[in-house]
């Protein structure tokens, strides 16, 4: 697979509007030799919130990787009552599946990951059956099976929380993941769990949600990828796409042309999330060009 060689950091803010705010960011990186790559913001007028991401080279910056948070918490970010993420290119990302028994939107991660499209690394994949263990299997990807019932899903899930902490995993991806994760397990990943599923929701729930869509003479069908709270289905939205569909279609086509879009929304997702250009606020995000 083809290496990252960025040698960046990203730095994803925001705070209450005020002036000169891009001013104290820039001349914070100006003074210290660096080399801005990109930058992106903001103003939520209504919440009155601004938002920034920002991206520089990091060679021959004059503050040493381990001391950019602190410096820029004390010059800049406590003054402005910021909050700030700062993210090094470097580091690859780690990213956990978690699969049931649809398979496309896994075999379509798993080949983004193994033609260099990512960088990612995937040390474990996580389902509550066995059925495309086989999938896996080629990629040398670790495939464990946590059968989940109403009796021992308390037990399991922290089973499974504990892997991911073994493993040191940056953020989950649910793709296609038939269970409905405990409020306990998702409060121990605040954003860091993105989910997909068809656009027909809130409108048409339940387990034949194309079925029902075929009944109604749906127009357009669609995807929403998001990341998990505790409300179902109703965090923070990352990306959308539709399909167009006609009478002509019957269900077969919907379910097929589904599939299609709900794959580029969430591979969307997670390309957006590796650049670190998602950030989250109440219950929107801002995505960055």
């Amino acid at each position: 697979m083809e290496k990252h060689t960025k040698n960046t950091a990203i730095l994803l803010m925001h705070c209450p509007d005020q002036k000169g705010l891009v001013a104290a960011v820039t001349d914070f990186l100006q003074n210290n030799n660096g080399n801005v790559l990109s930058l992106d913001q903001h103003v939520d007028r209504q919440a009155d919130q601004f938002f920034m991401r920002v991206e520089w080279q990091l060679d021959d910056f004059a503050i040493p990787k381990d001391k950019i948070d602190d410096f820029f918490g004390t010059l800049i970010g406590r003054k402005f009552g910021m909050k700030w993420q700062l993210h090094f290119s470097n580091r690859t990302p780690r990213m956990a599946l978690f699969v049931s028994k649809m398979s496309h939107c896994f075999y379509d991660i798993l080949q983004r990951y193994n033609s260099g499209e990512w960088n990612v690394e995937i040390p474990l994949i996580i389902s509550n059956h066995d059925n495309l263990k086989y999938i896996a299997d080629p990629f040398n990807i670790p495939f464990h099976v946590f059968p989940i019932t109403k009796e021992n899903k308390a037990e399991q899930e922290a089973a499974e929380i504990a892997l991911l902490r073994k493993h040191e995993i940056d953020f989950v991806v649910l793709a296609r993941y038939m269970q409905i994760l405990s409020d306990d397990f998702v409060d121990q990943f605040p954003n860091q769990i993105i989910n997909i599923h068809h656009s027909f929701l809130p409108a048409f729930k339940g387990a034949r949600p194309y079925h029902s869509a075929y009944k109604r003479g749906v127009k357009i069908i669609g995807a929403t990828s998001h990341y998990v709270t505790a409300d179902l289905d109703e965090g923070p939205i990352i990306a959308q796409d539709v399909a167009s569909v006609s009478h002509k279609d019957d269900i077969h086509d919907l379910v097929r042309k589904g599939k299609d879009v709900e794959k580029v929304v969430l591979s969307q997702a997670i390309w957006l999330q590796l650049q670190r250009k998602v950030l989250p606020y109440a219950n929107r995000t801002v995505v960055f060009d």
